[in-house]
């Protein structure tokens, strides 16, 4: 698909990472209205195949994902091969939400709409993301509140494909290839502030068959000790 002219972003050796990079239109989408209204009724569908279902859970295994975890904008399935302790699950569906076999907790929230979480400070080990980073927004806020709500150290990891809603998606976004997805993602993880540096990895061969596997995860950045009360 060929870009409009504007929308395509490349990261450059000279961006500051305290700047925003993205040109204007890039958050924008094809269905500006309510989401709430889009996602009224449930969709008990998936935007990935069998073998790209088993490499998210492949990936949060060899990620060690355990513990209290919230898997945001989430659905009916969460692809976890062994699920969390305590899995919340976060998303603009009720009935999709009640449907999630692995969930503890169901919250019904719209991050577009309130990109803070309604969750304390610290409460989670984990937060993962799949197929759904293409429909964020205003994606550096909620980047920079997943951090409070992640204890020190703790990851946030996307997974995502080439299949969405495109309606819902943002035009940058829509107008991205594979490699190019990645950066968006580690930029708003850079952008964010709170984040150690962020990994990609391509899950499922580059002439893979099926649905391509795309990941990208950072940990919460520790707060830095101050050296008056060290011990050598």
């Amino acid at each position: 698909m060929s870009s409009p002219s504007g929308l395509a972003w490349r990261p450059r050796q000279t961006e500051r990472v305290d700047s925003n990079p993205f040109p204007p239109g890039f958050f924008d989408r094809t269905d500006p209205s309510s989401d709430s209204a889009f996602y009224s009724w449930p969709r008990l569908v998936t935007h990935l195949d069998d073998h790209a279902i088993a490499e998210v859970g492949a990936l949060y295994e060899e990620l060690g994902i355990s513990g209290d975890v919230l898997d945001l904008m989430s659905s009916w399935v969460s692809h976890f091969r062994t699920p969390p302790a305590c899995l919340t699950v976060l998303g603009m569906n009720s009935d999709e939400l009640e449907a999630n076999p692995s969930a503890a907790v169901a919250v019904v929230h719209d991050l577009n709409a309130e990109p803070r979480l309604p969750f304390p400070d610290e409460s989670f080990d984990a937060v993962v993301c799949c197929v759904s980073v293409d429909y964020l927004t205003r994606p550096i806020e909620v980047f920079t509140d997943a951090a409070r709500v992640l204890r020190p150290g703790a990851p946030f990891v996307f997974a995502f494909s080439n299949r969405c809603f495109p309606t819902k998606a943002i035009r940058g976004w829509l107008y991205a290839d594979d490699e190019r997805r990645c950066q968006i993602v580690e930029q708003y993880f850079r952008l964010a502030g709170c984040w150690d540096e962020p990994r990609s990895q391509r899950r499922t061969p580059a002439l893979h068959p099926g649905d391509p596997l795309l990941a990208v995860w950072a940990h919460r950045s520790r707060p830095k000790r101050s050296g008056s009360g060290l011990r050598s």
